[in-house]
């Protein structure tokens, strides 16, 4: 599956009941161990680098996942897959590579197969990374850990950063940057759910959330701390997440400090979409005219 490889995980596909300390995880639980003695761990060390490589070979293969939706709508790390990502940098040794006239020198490796993905010429994905079938990637960037779903399009520059979460037929526009979240083992990556549309430029960082079907305007921030309100009611959302199916855009709010008042950024709900309206991407641009956000 990589130019890595030294064998098949033999762990039973998929990732339902995933827990943060690795129980019900497909993987290995030899991972757990080698974690513990992680200091120890060389390039020469053959037999945990077996290990760990059959760990990332089934991520890359879509066999296991950083992270899943849980039955309850929260996020569920699976911390064992984390930990043979990082354990990865610790065994693979600096290896050059080359992609055309490009010439790499790394200990991850890039991507080798993308059954049933478009890839145009500049998208680049690491070793250890999902792409389903059906995704197609402008040039970009897919790091390791990294998942993009089914009819999913990645646009030009755009950043899907370590154990980023994509669902499908999501839109990343250009310039989209999904933060990367690795470490700890048991941080809860940035997770873009189903038919959600990021616009260009957007910034979606330290594990936020956009849920189901939401539209996010061009340019906004959405940290884990981002204080999201709505429009009409003046409800606030939790932190970090758009709402499923909200319209939402970039904005800011005066607060009070001891040197004076400054506006500090938000992100403000305009309206939530109907169920029906859901795949309509054209809807975001028409509600920004509508309050003036887009010419």
């Amino acid at each position: 599956m990589s130019s890595v490889s030294e064998g098949t995980s033999s762990s039973p596909a998929g990732v339902a009941g995933a827990s943060g300390d690795g129980v019900g995880s497909p993987l290995d639980r030899a991972i757990d161990d080698l974690w513990e003695r992680r200091a120890e761990l060389t390039p020469d060390d053959t037999q945990s680098r077996k290990i760990i490589v059959g760990a990332v070979d089934a991520i890359d293969a879509g066999e296991a996942r950083v992270a899943v939706v849980g039955t309850d709508g929260s996020v569920v790390v699976d911390e064992r897959a984390k930990r043979a990502i990082l354990l990865s940098f610790k065994v693979l040794p600096m290896a050059e590579s080359a992609a055309g006239d490009f010439r790499f020198h790394d200990r991850v490796p890039l991507k080798t197969r993308f059954d049933g993905v478009r890839v145009v010429p500049g998208a680049i994905v690491r070793w250890g990374a999902h792409i389903e079938p059906g995704a197609v990637l402008m040039p970009s960037y897919t790091n390791i850990g990294g998942y993009v779903g089914a009819g999913t399009l990645v646009d030009t520059w755009a950043t899907v950063g370590s154990c980023a979460q994509v669902g499908r037929n999501v839109h990343l526009s250009g310039g989209v940057g999904l933060g990367g979240v690795l470490e700890p083992p048991s941080a809860v990556p940035v997770v873009v759910e189903d038919d959600a549309f990021v616009g260009s430029r957007c910034m979606v960082v330290e594990g936020a959330r956009v849920r189901r079907g939401a539209k996010l305007g061009a340019g906004a921030i959405l940290t884990a701390s981002t204080h999201v309100f709505d429009a009409v009611t003046g409800e606030e959302y939790p932190r970090g997440e758009i709402p499923e199916r909200a319209v939402a855009v970039g904005s800011s709010r005066v607060r009070s400090f001891p040197a004076g008042e400054f506006a500090m950024p938000c992100i403000l709900v305009l309206r939530t979409l109907e169920e029906g309206e859901i795949h309509d991407k054209l809807a975001l641009n028409d509600i920004l005219r509508e309050h003036g956000v887009a010419s």
